[in-house]
Formats: structure tokens, sequence, C-alpha cells
């Protein structure tokens, strides 16, 4: 018999009046996490947009714009997977402008983006305030590490073959490093090294089979 596999819409709709039911008030962090390539950018917006659809302000940021400087990336070499794992972001700077005003709520501002990759330099300063209860979505690699532990309300792993995840990044990117290589070994060996230490799919509240994007289904960890 062929599985029900959900629309969409039918995953992000449960998902949201989940976290709505579980966290009415307050301040809530929302972690959405997984390999490159398993949609973790696009999954996280269309989470916002349901839940903003139920009534609630969202905030959106990326970890993508809480990278370190290049120098500090490389310092172990461009080939090193825990300098990929431990060095590519600044979690002092997210937890200082963004983590730590959020969840004061009031008057308090907080920026949702810190540094720019592409040209190696910080963002201007640009502030945002919110409501008492408001919801901050934050997609990426690595959010369960230790060192993070304890920060979100609320965390969902993406689930994607590699292969299908290595289309997306090649769709994505216009290229995309091949296992074998050098660079492909640093974020195949930094991802490993991080579910080895986190187990990031088993302590995720929530995780999500996304490889198929139009049909996202909930899985749960004892059924798979």
């Amino acid at each position: 018999m062929p599985r029900w596999t959900p629309e969409r819409r039918d995953t992000m709709r449960a998902l949201a009046e989940e976290l709505v039911q579980h966290y009415p008030r307050g301040r809530i962090v929302v972690g959405v996490d997984g390999a490159s390539g398993a949609g973790k950018t696009v999954f996280a917006d269309d989470l916002a947009t349901e839940l903003r659809a139920l009534g609630h302000d969202v905030f959106r940021a990326s970890m993508d714009d809480f990278h370190r400087p290049r120098a500090d990336r490389y310092a172990r070499g461009r080939e090193s997977a825990r300098g990929f794992y431990e060095d590519s972001y600044d979690e002092v700077s997210f937890r200082r402008v963004l983590l730590g005003p959020f969840r004061l709520a009031g008057s308090t501002g907080f920026a949702t983006r810190f540094f720019d990759l592409e040209r190696d330099v910080p963002f201007e300063s640009k502030w945002e305030t919110g409501p008492a209860d408001a919801i901050l979505i934050v997609d990426g690699l690595f959010l369960q590490r230790p060192s993070l532990k304890g920060i979100w309300n609320f965390t969902i792993w993406l689930d994607a073959p590699q292969e299908v995840r290595h289309e997306r990044m090649i769709a994505r990117d216009g290229s995309d490093p091949e296992p074998e290589s050098p660079l492909g070994q640093r974020y195949l060996g930094g991802q490993e090294l991080y579910e080895r230490e986190a187990a990031p799919r088993a302590a995720a509240s929530a995780i999500i089979d996304n490889g198929d994007v139009e049909h996202p289904r909930r899985i749960f960890a004892d059924s798979c």
C-alpha cells in the first residue's frame, strides 16, 4: 500500500499549531537544523508564514548571517573538518546581538544579521524590536551542538538523502565539491563530527523527512 504523503501546507500548519499550543505566550526560539542541502532556509520561511497566518509575530534569522571572519574560519586550514564544525559560526555575537536581547523582550533591540559572508565584514547594525509575545525562527548548521544546548524552545531536524541534498546544493550554488575532494571532506567531516557529538536527529523536538519538498512528512525516531 502506498504511503500517504501530506501536502507541504498540511505539515507546516500542523507544526505551527503544535508550537503555539505548547508555547502560547512569551518569546519563543525555534531552530531548524539539518545537513547542507536539507532545505532549512525555505522550510523555516514557510513555517514562519504559517505562524503569521495564525496571528503570531515572527522574526527570521539564519546562522549564515553569523559567520566568523574568513581568517578565523580557515585558521586550521581550508580542508579542516574540525575547523568547519568548530570555527564557522560566531556564537558570541549570535548571543549578544540576537538571542540575549530577543529573550529580554520589552523595548530591547535585537539584530537578526551580524556578518556579511561575501564581503567578510560585519553588516551595518539594524536593530529591531517586537511585542512581548513573539517567535524567532533560526535556520542553520550545527544548531544543537553542546555550546548551544538549552537555548531552543523547539528544534526541527530535516532529513533528506545525500544525493538529493547534493543536487540541491548544485542548483543553489552552481557547483558543489565532490565528496571525495579535500573540500568535500571538510564539509562531510564537519557534519559527521557534529552528528557524533550532538546526535541532533535524536535530540530534535520534531524530525521531518524533507526529501520531497512538496510533501515533507513528520517522522518519529522510534519508527525509522
